[in-house]
């Protein structure tokens, strides 16, 4: 799999050397230069999850891994289920969140935990990743005890939901957690700081796990087939995908599998308040505003390390502009359809909401629609109960996580501060 630096055309590498770099020069994001369609995409369709999903990487990989061992870590990755759940007539919900921290980014967090296992050879890494929620416990949780493996987490100080602060603040040893007195963009900021500092960068062999890293985009990739798959035969060629956005790496890896001949009509990019991608698709002028605090977290991303992917999708008409939509949700507006949702006997927390709300705005007549359920409603359990006044069961992994203790450390936004605390600890 041969990839370019988007901001460094100078810059090619393969999907190894992108797995284990994350970030390129500039702080560009690597991808690749062409994608070739998969043939025979109905057989494909008709295989199992892991059958499936091993096949759709051992394509985009290429012959860096052999195809047996990318089964094997799809295997050991993808050992929990996918839902597609029919809410309501023609439209579904597809629940991402019954891995082990209840949140789709256990799917590339788990995949990119076994590609650096293939890769490490036994070098010292340190995964540094900001998280404005489920990132951090995926993460966390994939990388948790691996050899020669440390994480360190940064996270906004008291403006992630306290279910998903614990479960990636109370596990310890190799796993380093900060609360950063900002905003998750603040986060986002000190982790770029880093990638840009020679000497943390060598000390501490630092990767991201983000979704800039390329392990983690293309295993995503895998559960929009199996959204495909599930749906009745006759609605697939007209199906539309809404996904809750915010750094836009779930909607990017919907692309590249409609690139790859997954059959898709639309694709709605949804954001909350924090709507930098909706008002470009509009003036064409890149305007970030500074980062609103939502009910729906885990998008408040004002700058989207994904956009330019997706950019460059759409620029080199890989998918038309025509069939990709992007509109924002507000505080009060999510609040109502998350009660509309809830009067079909769905429970949907605040990102599903604003994924289904995506939907219903573009969704054509005849066509299946399809909106993605990112987290388990209990990860948001305060406001779910409150805005829908009922009360929620706590699903197990959070009741544990939740009667731990956390173990982060509160931390200024200063970079400085970071780098001399990870060099004394980790170097």
């Amino acid at each position: 799999m041969q990839l370019h630096n988007l901001k460094d055309e100078t810059q090619q590498v393969s999907f190894v050397e992108a797995v284990k770099t994350g970030l390129g020069r500039n702080q560009g994001v690597f991808f690749p230069e062409s994608l070739s369609p998969i043939q025979d995409i109905d057989a494909l369709l008709d295989l199992d999850f892991v059958s499936r999903s091993s096949k759709i990487l051992s394509h985009l990989i290429g012959d860096e891994l052999p195809a047996d061992t990318v089964a094997q870590m799809v295997q050991n990755a993808f050992n929990f289920d996918v839902k597609l759940v029919e809410v309501e007539k023609d439209i579904y919900c597809l629940e991402l969140f019954h891995g082990p921290t209840l949140a789709f980014k256990d799917f590339g967090g788990r995949f990119m935990a076994e590609c650096l296992a293939q890769f490490n050879q036994g070098e010292k890494v340190t995964i540094l990743t900001a998280t404005s929620g489920d990132t951090g416990a995926a993460v966390a949780h994939a990388f948790y005890n691996k050899p020669n493996i440390d994480v360190v987490i940064l996270y906004p100080k008291g403006k992630i939901s306290l279910a998903q602060q614990k479960l990636f603040t109370t596990l310890g040893n190799n796993i380093h957690c900060y609360a950063v007195d900002g905003s998750f963009d603040d986060c986002q900021s000190m982790v770029k700081q880093a990638f840009l500092d020679d000497e943390v960068k060598q000390k501490l062999g630092l990767n991201s796990a983000n979704s800039i890293n390329i392990s983690r985009l293309v295993a995503q990739v895998c559960y929009y087939f199996e959204a495909i798959a599930q749906l009745p035969k006759e609605q697939r060629s007209k199906a539309h995908i809404s996904v809750p956005s915010g750094n836009f790496g779930n909607v990017c890896a919907a692309m590249i599998g409609a690139v790859l001949g997954m059959p898709v009509a639309k694709l709605s990019a949804t954001t909350n308040q924090n709507d930098t991608v909706p008002r470009f698709l509009q003036s064409k002028e890149w305007a970030p505003n500074d980062t609103l605090e939502s009910l729906s977290n885990a998008m408040d991303v004002s700058k989207p390390n994904n956009w330019p992917r997706v950019q460059f999708m759409l620029d080199n008409k890989w998918f038309s502009y025509d069939d990709f939509y992007s509109s924002c949700v507000g505080e009060e507006e999510t609040k109502e359809v998350m009660k509309k949702i809830h009067q079909t006997g769905y429970i949907a927390e605040p990102h599903t909401a604003i994924a289904y709300q995506g939907l219903k705005e573009n969704l054509a007549d005849g066509s299946a629609g399809i909106f993605l359920a990112t987290a388990h409603p209990a990860k948001f359990k305060d406001s779910v109960e409150e805005i829908l006044d009922i009360e929620l069961p706590m699903p197990k992994p959070l009741a544990d996580a939740l009667a731990n203790e956390c173990l982060a450390e509160d931390i200024n936004f200063d970079y400085q501060l970071l780098r001399t605390e990870l060099l004394n600890k980790l170097a």
